[in-house]
C-alpha cells in the first residue's frame, strides 16, 4: 500500500474490554514496577479504567526511556492485589491494511530509533547473522523479508505452553525448536535487526475479534513491531495472521523492558487473572463482574453493535 493512500486515522469503531488481576503474597516489603496501562493513541483510545493497589498501597507513576507506563509500589507482608480494568475503542480493520513496504536506511532512520537495530540481552542479533542471511538473505529486504521471518518461526519454532525460560535468548530459541510467544517474539525482533531492520520487542492484549476461540484462557501476548515506511508496524510470528483489535502496552529492546512486573525481592504469586474480549459498550462497563456471556468475538465474525 502506498503511504499517501493511508488514513491519518483509522475510525475507532469497536470496543474491547481489557485487564487483569493477580495476587501477590509477601512476608517482607517488596518494592515492585507494575506496567499494565495501554497508551492512548490512534489505534487505541481508552474510554474507561479503573485500578487497584490493594491493601491501600501507595502507587507512583513514571515514564521509562521507551515511552511506557510504569507504576512503582511496594507490597506488603501478606496478600496484595494488583488489577486493572479498561474499556477500549480500536478499528475494526485487521492490522495488515497498514502494513508499508518502504525500508528506511540506516543512515535515514531517527535518532531514536536507531537502537532498535542494535543487539539486546534477549535478541542477540550479533549471534545469528550467518543464520539470518543463510535463510533470509535472497528476499527483499522490507516487508518480504519480515513475513518470510514470521513464516519460517511460525513454521519451525513450535509453541509450547509453559515452556518460557527467562534466561533464554533468540539464539537460544532457535537452537531449541520451541518456546511460547515471548520467545518467538525475541527470534523475530533479533533476525529483523541482523539486516538493520528497527524491530521491537512489544506486550499487549489480543482479543478474538474475527478469530475462532482457541480455547485457552487469555493472557499477555508478545509480539514485534518493525520500523518501515516511517512508522511502527506490527507482525506476530506465534499466529502469522493480521488481527483487529491488538491493544499495546509497552514496548522495547526485548522482555526486560515489558515485563508486567519486576519484583526486587521474594514475592509469590497467587493467582493472575487476564481478559480481552469485545464488547458492546452500551452493556459494558469497568468494574462489571468479568462475564464471558457478554463476549462478542471468537468467531470468524465481526460483530460490529449499531447505537
Amino acid at each position: 500500500m502506498n503511504r499517501e493512500t493511508l488514513p491519518e486515522r483509522p475510525p475507532l469503531d469497536l470496543t474491547v474490554r481489557v485487564g487483569c488481576k493477580v495476587d501477590y503474597e509477601t512476608t517482607v516489603d517488596t518494592p515492585v514496577l507494575v506496567v499494565f496501562k495501554p497508551r492512548q493513541d490512534e489505534f487505541q483510545s481508552i474510554r474507561q479504567e479503573s485500578m487497584r493497589f490493594d491493601p491501600e498501597l501507595p502507587a507512583t507513576e513514571f515514564e521509562d526511556d521507551h515511552q511506557n507506563i510504569v507504576y512503582r509500589l511496594t507490597l506488603r507482608p501478606g496478600l496484595n492485589t494488583i488489577q486493572y480494568d479498561a474499556i477500549v475503542k480500536v478499528p475494526g480493520l485487521s492490522e495488515d491494511f497498514y502494513w508499508l513496504d518502504e525500508p528506511v536506511p540506516p543512515y535515514l532512520l531517527p535518532a531514536s530509533v536507531l537502537r532498535y537495530t542494535l543487539p539486546s540481552r534477549y535478541c542477540d542479533s550479533d549471534k545469528l547473522l550467518d543464520f539470518a542471511w543463510d535463510h533470509f538473505g535472497h528476499m527483499d529486504n522490507g516487508l518480504p523479508r519480515v513475513l518470510g521471518i514470521c513464516q519460517w518461526l511460525h513454521d519451525h519454532i513450535e509453541y509450547r505452553t509453559f515452556s518460557g525460560d527467562s534466561s533464554l535468548s533468540a539464539f537460544g530459541v532457535i537452537q531449541r525448536g520451541y518456546g511460547v510467544c515471548r520467545d518467538l517474539a525475541h527470534a523475530a525482533v533479533a533476525l529483523c535487526r541482523t539486516f538493520n531492520l528497527p524491530a521491537r520487542y512489544v506486550s499487549g492484549f489480543v482479543p478474538d475479534i474475527g478469530f475462532p476461540d482457541p480455547g485457552t484462557p487469555n493472557d499477555f501476548h508478545a509480539y514485534c513491531e518493525v520500523f518501515l515506511g516511517g512508522r511502527w508496524q506490527i507482525f506476530d510470528a506465534r499466529y502469522n495472521t493480521p488481527r483487529i483489535g491488538r491493544i499495546r502496552i509497552a514496548s522495547g529492546y526485548d522482555a526486560v523492558n515489558c515485563a508486567f512486573t519486576t519484583l526486587y525481592g521474594q514475592a509469590d504469586l497467587k493467582q493472575f487473572d487476564v481478559w480481552a474480549y469485545q464488547v458492546d459498550p452500551a452493556e459494558v462497563r469497568t468494574g462489571d463482574p468479568v462475564d464471558l456471556s457478554k463476549r462478542l468475538c471468537g468467531t470468524a465474525n465481526v460483530i460490529r453493535p449499531q447505537h
